[in-house]
């Protein structure tokens, strides 16, 4: 789960300006599955609302589906600093839903942090020194202490610790490292979201009117998902995950000649086709798919 900026210009509903990123437009919100990169759901929100702002009902109906459909799974959510938001951790301790989310560092932080990594010399000042730790913590606004995950990394030639915070439910079956080795992981959600932007339009925002926008928004993702099936169901191992402008040069923007045969017209590619073997094998397997 992330927000996103979309760009706008002139007098487009609901546009506004945006500190953190420092210009003006809309504050999308959107979630993804971390496994197959499935785009999951989207809302466009104005461009001067908070990170977490409306994520809780953001959040419900997604958890509520995949309590009812899949209850043999427990849903994980990821989230940085900006989802950090108390009323998110008691739904997913409610409904029995996972949560790692970044903290932002304050002062009992790091007086918490620099007693478990205070800053002594280096025994090599030659290597990248990194420590994890848990404890309980719990914030003024917290209902109940949480157990939080803490990151210390001194660089290589550095006196002083780094510390990074994560509150997490995960159970004690989990390392502190494999924790935020597992928060880490949600980079690959900014690699969907570039594809998303860059491949399919999501942020091109080019109506005056917020649901038109918010339509376009979500027909772009609609088109992300149909990619990422056909990536995922026929595309061979160490291909699956081709970028949409590969894909487009390899199977789509294909240079070919109308044939006419008998009563059936024909598409016939070039014989200097570079891609021609690589285009015949999707074809095929897309022949191959059996709906049930």
């Amino acid at each position: 789960m992330d927000s996103t900026h979309a760009d706008a210009y002139g007098n487009q509903e609901s546009i506004a300006y945006n500190t953190h990123y420092g210009t003006v437009g809309f504050h999308p919100l959107v979630a993804f599955d971390g496994v197959t990169g499935d785009f999951l759901k989207a809302q466009l929100r104005p461009g001067n609302v908070y990170t977490s702002n409306g994520v809780v009902d953001f959040v419900k109906p997604l958890i509520k589906h995949y309590n009812e459909h899949f209850p043999e799974t427990t849903p994980f959510i990821r989230g940085d600093s900006g989802f950090a938001v108390p009323e998110l951790y008691t739904l997913c301790e409610k409904e029995s839903v996972y949560y790692v989310i970044r903290l932002k560092s304050n002062a009992v932080l790091q007086r918490l942090a620099e007693e478990y990594r205070p800053s002594t010399a280096p025994t090599d000042s030659e290597k990248t020194e990194y420590y994890f730790e848990e404890a309980m913590y719990q914030a003024k606004k917290w209902d109940k202490p949480r157990k939080v995950v803490i990151q210390s990394v001194r660089p290589a030639g550095e006196l002083f610790f780094t510390h990074s915070f994560f509150v997490t439910n995960l159970t004690e079956s989990f390392t502190p490292e494999a924790i935020v080795r597992t928060y880490q992981k949600r980079g690959t959600l900014e690699n969907y979201i570039k594809e998303s932007k860059n491949g399919f339009g999501l942020d091109n925002m080019t109506s005056h009117s917020f649901q038109v926008n918010e339509a376009k928004m979500t027909l772009s993702l609609l088109a992300y998902n149909f990619t990422n099936w056909l990536r995922t169901l026929v595309f061979p191992e160490g291909q699956k995950q081709m970028q949409i402008q590969t894909i487009r040069k390899r199977i789509v923007k294909v240079a070919s000649k109308l044939v006419k045969s008998g009563r059936s017209l024909y598409f016939k590619l070039s014989s200097n086709f570079v891609y021609q073997k690589f285009f015949w094998n999707i074809l095929t397997r897309i022949q191959q798919l059996k709906i049930e």
